[in-house]
């Protein structure tokens, strides 16, 4: 039986985890809502990930985990932050010098690594949800859209509209008066796609190249068209971008299992 490692990164909104073998190579992910109940969330997020992989739990040899709720694992032999996870599974795939952008439910982050994989700058964006998944969500709630559609709609827009307010109960008021004033739904969508970026960029400089990671990404692949183009430089994502941070607790615990 293989020897595997395991990567659980438990989110506000979604729990991930990421199986590698000895070699590094992915075996198999998972993914299950975060809720309540981290430590259930852990142990569903890992079963999906055993099924994928075609694997059993007695191969598991080390297991680490990380994000909001890793001190509730109870399985795991050790921790580490999301932002060393996150940095580890982006340089996994890119081993050079790399800015990243993380998108995730309630934070924005930018994390720059030296060619060595060393973490040399880190930004967060915590003042409020603008800027994040929560964001996409409440407004996608109120303008009674499925969250799996803002994508489509935003590149079906006709224009880029922008808008004015920062933060999400302001935006909202915002969107309701363009709804009165007859602005179709794309092109709002897509204002509130620009509208996150604009949070992101007022974060720090984002170089040719940069990489974005998140759900939102993972689910929002035009969202990272739209920041080349507000930007003007070519930007990245990543083989799995809702998972890098688990992969890179999964490479954590491949060292620690090894040793």
């Amino acid at each position: 039986m293989a020897t595997l490692f395991a990567g659980i990164d438990i989110g506000s909104w979604q729990t991930k985890a990421a199986l590698v073998d000895e070699e590094g190579k992915i075996v198999g992910l998972g993914l299950c809502r975060s809720g309540t109940d981290f430590q259930g969330a852990a142990k569903r997020s890992l079963a999906i990930a055993l099924l994928a992989g075609k694997v059993k739990r007695e191969a598991l040899a080390y297991t680490v985990a990380t994000g909001l709720g890793r001190e509730n694992v109870s399985f795991a032999q050790g921790t580490k932050t999301e932002i060393s996870c996150q940095g580890k599974g982006c340089y996994h795939f890119f081993p050079e010098e790399i800015t990243i952008v993380d998108i995730g439910g309630q934070d924005s982050k930018i994390i720059k690594l030296n060619d060595r994989g060393l973490r040399t700058a880190f930004k967060m964006n915590r003042k409020c949800a603008a800027g994040t998944g929560a964001f996409l969500e409440e407004m996608a709630r109120r303008l009674e859209i499925p969250l799996e559609n803002l994508d489509a709609l935003a590149r079906g827009a006709e224009k880029n509209l922008e808008l004015g307010s920062f933060c999400t109960v302001f935006t909202a008021t915002e969107v309701l008066e363009k709804i009165r004033q007859g602005e179709r739904i794309p092109n709002i969508v897509r204002g509130l796609f620009l509208s996150v970026i604009k949070r992101v960029i007022e974060m720090d400089t984002l170089p040719h190249g940069t990489l974005w990671t998140g759900g939102v990404v993972a689910h929002n692949p035009f969202l990272v068209a739209l920041a080349e183009e507000r930007v003007g430089a070519k930007f990245r994502i990543p083989p799995h971008p809702q998972f890098t941070c688990a992969i890179g607790a999964a490479l954590y615990a491949r060292e620690r299992g090894g040793e």
